[in-house]
């Protein structure tokens, strides 16, 4: 997998509510960001990397949760960029992480791996409690 980027599920009640967002948007997914990341070729490989593109990891009361695959990157009409991505979302295993404005760079070492068909994620960590145990070196 390629670098990915990590964003927070800002207003998601729910990790339900996550996977609503994209069910009815087509084959195609369309989020919109003021600049164009400065890596992205990094992010979408194409047939450079055997491993496939990068993803959208989102951040949902302190954790990340789950990915959705980018496809690419266009030019929307006011000189602002669309991210597209594949509407699937795939739960991930949960790792403790900060909330943050806009978008963030995310390392394929970093990435948590993606829960197996059968795996179940359980609830979600209490933030404090997700933080510390991430400090603890626990998750």
């Amino acid at each position: 997998m390629a670098l990915s980027l990590t964003k927070v599920a800002y207003g998601a009640l729910s990790l339900e509510e996550i996977t609503g967002w994209f069910s009815a948007r087509g084959p195609v997914a369309r989020l919109t960001t003021r600049y164009l990341p400065k890596r992205h070729a990094e992010i979408v490989t194409g047939a450079a990397d055997p491993g496939g593109n990068g993803s959208l990891f989102w951040i949902f009361k302190h954790q990340l949760v789950a990915r959705t695959e980018i496809l690419g990157f266009e030019d929307a009409p006011d000189g602002r960029t669309h991210i597209l991505i594949d509407p699937r979302v795939r739960l991930v295993r949960p790792v403790p992480r900060r909330a943050h404005q806009g978008w963030r760079y995310l390392a394929e070492a970093d990435a948590p791996r993606d829960l197996v068909d059968g795996e179940e994620v359980g609830e979600v960590l209490p933030p404090r409690v997700a933080g510390e145990l991430a400090r603890l070196g626990l998750v």
